[in-house]
């Protein structure tokens, strides 16, 4: 019989409540904020992290989780005697994580020869932030609970993550200027104008799909590009920041037009908040592509 173990990083946005009630490892981002260095969700809540944000002179950073980190771990569930261990990391194009878990994983298959056919690693790379891999990996863990076999369970992952997307509109375009995630012309001028971009993300890659001029169309221009992207009747998930007042009001929205509710409200921590600010609506979906 499988004994299967999923770790994951708390990028993921899943809280430790969370992740202790349903078994998942959760393994913490280090951040640097005015010189100082914190461990995600241990030292340093999601709303303390959003004051210092807010404070910080120069933007914060993360870091990636080491290839020793993940050695230690594997090794531990090893000895634990886990089957299978399913490891879901942040976007590779973003960081350096899923590239350190695939080294820990060859670096204990060729310490310990006989690892291999105790214990299947399977890296999996979501290719995204946030809930956008948080919801999937608890879903993952439930479907463990419930005897899926660790295959079944990764072959649900990657399907997910072949086709999730999350749209969403920063309130204030400060962080994205200072991130990059739009040029700096860009984001001046859009603060002049009174401009808001709609920013996609899918398969690790960011991208502008509309511009908006006015707080009152973030809400219905949020819910067009979901309702028309979206695959008909499969969950959806509403990220919010600070504030909640776009986000209970874009779920409302999504509510009357789809007929059914979002799967969850999602609080965004370090990953996204640091590159949009600790203000944003936004929609996770699962697209048609």
């Amino acid at each position: 019989m499988e004994k299967i173990k999923i770790v994951t990083d708390s990028a993921s946005d899943i809280q430790l409540a969370q992740a202790e009630a349903l078994g998942i490892e959760i393994l913490s981002v280090m951040l640097s904020v005015n010189g100082e260095s914190y461990r995600e969700l241990v030292d340093l809540s999601t709303d303390e992290f959003y004051e210092l944000l807010e404070k910080s002179d120069e933007l914060p950073t993360s870091s990636q989780i080491t290839a020793f980190t993940y050695n230690e771990k594997f090794k531990q569930y090893l000895d634990e005697g886990y089957t299978d261990v399913i490891c879901v990391c942040i976007n590779s194009k973003g960081s350096a994580t899923y590239r350190n878990a695939c080294m820990a994983k060859e670096e204990l298959y060729e310490n310990y020869p006989m690892a291999s056919e105790q214990m299947r690693i399977h890296v999996v790379d979501s290719r995204s932030y946030s809930a956008l891999y948080g919801y999937p990996v608890r879903q993952a863990a439930l479907q463990a609970a419930q005897g899926a076999s660790a295959d079944e369970i990764v072959a649900y992952l990657e399907d997910w993550f072949s086709k999730v997307s999350v749209y969403f509109v920063p309130m204030t375009l400060k962080y994205v200027k200072k991130s990059g995630r739009v040029s700096a012309a860009a984001a001046f001028a859009g603060d002049l104008l009174g401009l808001r971009p709609i920013i996609r993300i899918c398969d690790g890659e960011t991208s502008i799909s509309e511009k908006i001029r006015g707080e009152k169309k973030i809400v219905p221009h949020l819910a067009d590009w979901a309702q028309k992207m979206m695959i008909p009747e499969t969950p959806y998930i509403i990220l919010h920041g600070c504030s909640r007042e776009y986000s209970d009001a874009l779920g409302e929205e999504l509510t009357k037009r789809l007929g059914y509710p979002p799967a969850e409200y999602t609080k965004i921590g370090a990953a996204i908040s640091i590159n949009a600010g600790p203000d944003v609506a936004a929609v996770i979906i699962l697209e048609n592509r």
